[in-house]
């Protein structure tokens, strides 16, 4: 259906949205918080976190000798969980139950104050002209309730991770509901890019011309620690947004792995996961979020110009 004519000119051009967002698309493990998430909930319930991990490692074997020649490391741990509170060792588990966990999640210095401070780079009066936002996402393979329940969440603007499904009777997970895998992360950012997780009327799969998109990729800055968002990192960049891997000191292995993604030309810049005011990460990544918002208040203001007839003068 065509848009509808002005009586006097053109059919109107019709954006859905004003483009005005600058999103901070964030992993969490790692990322966020120096561990796993699930450590949280292997302390409360006393169990040994390296031996469940060693388990699910070896289920692919196991699956394979049964048949099954393709399985995901998602599906895997995320199984096991439940088998865990069938048999009793994570009794009584459900949704709000982790959530509760979730409030023990430590994370790296400067969180969650980094999350609110950067926000306010767009209080100054040219974005607020242009009414700026600054938005901030979780996309991670861990458990959505968890992070629903960290300090963080009142900062976020959206979560996307595994979730489980509750029985009817007794309260309790017992079906996974949804599934992120490292792949499937790259979903996500295309919600968020063509404004899925705003409006109920648009599907991720709905072809929507990129300048019609709510959050253009080049305004998107994903941040993460390793190999295993080399798909997200890829998507992002390729279309002119900007990456940034995070690394913790304590782990020299994951220095050499965001150095690696570095020298692989997959992300902008690499710091420490460290968000305090003045060091290298939030440094970094506030020197993004300015140096995207001067682009998109340059552009709108040049196309106003464009736009704008001459007014004649007296000596016209």
């Amino acid at each position: 259906m065509p848009p509808p004519a002005s009586s006097s000119g053109p059919p109107m051009v019709l954006r859905p949205f004003s483009r005005n967002i600058i999103a901070m698309i964030w992993d969490f493990d790692k990322t966020l918080i120096p561990g796993y998430m699930q450590d949280v909930l292997f302390k409360e319930y006393g169990v040994e976190g390296d031996a469940f991990w060693a388990e699910v490692n070896a289920l692919p074997q196991q699956y394979q000798a049964r048949g099954c020649g393709q399985v995901t490391t998602e599906l895997l741990y995320l199984n096991h969980i439940l088998d865990y509170a069938a048999d009793g060792r994570f009794k009584g588990l459900s949704n709000a139950r982790l959530k509760e966990l979730g409030a023990k999640l430590e994370f790296y210095p400067g969180l969650p104050a980094f999350f609110p401070r950067i926000r306010r780079l767009l209080d100054d009066a040219k974005y607020r002209r242009h009414e700026l936002k600054l938005e901030h996402y979780v996309v991670s393979t861990g458990l959505k309730k968890l992070v629903e329940g960290c300090a963080l969440a009142e900062h976020l603007d959206g979560i996307w991770g595994c979730e489980f499904l509750e029985d009817e009777d007794s309260g309790c997970i017992s079906r996974i509901g949804y599934v992120l895998e490292d792949t499937t992360k790259t979903r996500a950012v295309f919600e968020i890019n063509k404004g899925v997780n705003v409006s109920e009327s648009i599907s991720v799969n709905d072809w929507i011309d990129r300048d019609k998109r709510r959050v253009p990729f080049e305004q998107m800055i994903y941040i993460a620690d390793g190999p295993s968002d080399v798909p997200v990192f890829s998507v992002v960049k390729h279309w002119g947004g900007r990456t940034f891997a995070v690394y913790n000191p304590q782990e020299r292995r994951k220095f050499d792995g965001a150095y690696k993604l570095q020298q692989q030309d997959r992300v902008h810049g690499m710091a420490e996961a460290d968000y305090s005011p003045g060091r290298g990460a939030a440094l970094w990544l506030e020197k993004a979020v300015i140096e995207i918002a001067d682009r998109i208040v340059f552009q709108r203001e040049w196309a106003l110009h464009q736009s704008a007839g001459r007014a004649p003068t007296h000596r016209d």
